[in-house]
């Protein structure tokens, strides 16, 4: 089976391979890139993932996830700060070992409501002062801070940033090499304004990364578990991705799925099920882009 030379693989797809069986089948499945996320990364120690990253000769994406900064001031919020700090530089530790094409991007998500409150402009507000408080720490590092919006069934538990435009005008503050934006299938497809505003990512540059699953019902009671391989559910994959593509984007994309049918799947078999719905579902569609990688 041909394999896209664009495909990277987030960890989350095989949740439950750690480290060293996540690269190695990776790898094995003729995928060229990953995306790794902090725990798995953690369990081995930074140094350690490093080595292992590089000796995989696999490009890395993006690090997932740093956030979770809507807390009012506090203690809680000067650590939460903290550890993003920490992500980024686990960020840049990572992109440095991965093999040549590598991205330096700290995917980000807000963080919802803090309890009892209902104030969802008070938090975006925290979120972008949070950000400009780790701007000048991501920048000096290297790394791209990607502002995630997640579907809005998640403004109050998980992101109160729920559009592409509300991400947007957070990162409009900052250096688009600096601040940008994760534009992901699953949360954004239901938009009406979503080619407006992949459009205008790509004119302001901010486009960091580009992940793809899909979207079926019903969904499963833990709404959070709800994607699926490309192809295997409605969002029009097509047009979203010949948008992003006509915006210039010529990095990889990342297939992220969270699924428990899939994460009880040998991950080997996992991925090369994901390599043969991303050639049929969002291949097609990359054009040029696709050609100039391979």
């Amino acid at each position: 089976m041909s394999v896209d030379p664009r495909l990277s693989i987030n960890q989350a797809t095989i949740k439950y391979a750690d480290l060293v069986t996540a690269l190695r089948v990776t790898a094995d499945a003729g995928v060229p890139a990953i995306g790794l996320w902090r725990e798995p990364v953690q369990e081995v120690g930074l140094a350690t993932a490093a080595r292992m990253l590089a000796d995989s000769g696999l490009r890395f994406t993006t690090h997932c996830r740093g956030g979770f900064f809507t807390l009012p001031e506090g203690p809680a919020r000067r650590a939460s700060l903290e550890d993003n700090r920490v992500a980024i530089d686990e960020t840049a530790t990572l992109a440095a070992a991965g093999a040549e094409g590598s991205t330096a991007i700290l995917v980000l998500v807000a963080g919802g409501l803090p309890e009892g409150s209902r104030d969802l402009a008070g938090a975006r507000e925290r979120v972008r002062d949070a950000i400009g408080e780790l701007a000048p720490h991501a920048a000096a590092a290297g790394v791209t801070l990607a502002i995630e919006p997640l579907h809005p069934m998640y403004a109050t538990d998980r992101c109160v940033v729920s559009t592409l435009g509300q991400a947007l005008d957070i990162a409009a503050d900052f250096d688009p090499a600096v601040v940008g934006v994760t534009v992901d299938t699953f949360h954004i497809f239901w938009d009406p304004e979503v080619e407006v505003s992949i459009a205008r990512a790509g004119r302001e540059g901010r486009i960091a990364t580009y992940q793809v699953c899909d979207w079926k019902t019903p969904l499963p009671a833990d709404v959070l578990l709800g994607r699926h391989y490309p192809g295997d559910g409605v969002i029009d994959l097509a047009t979203l991705t010949a948008a992003v593509m006509d915006t210039g984007y010529d990095r990889d994309i990342e297939v992220e799925i969270f699924n428990e049918q899939i994460w009880a799947t040998d991950p080997l078999v996992a991925v090369q099920r994901t390599a043969a719905a991303f050639g049929g579902a969002v291949s097609p569609y990359l054009g040029a882009a696709l050609e100039s990688r391979s």
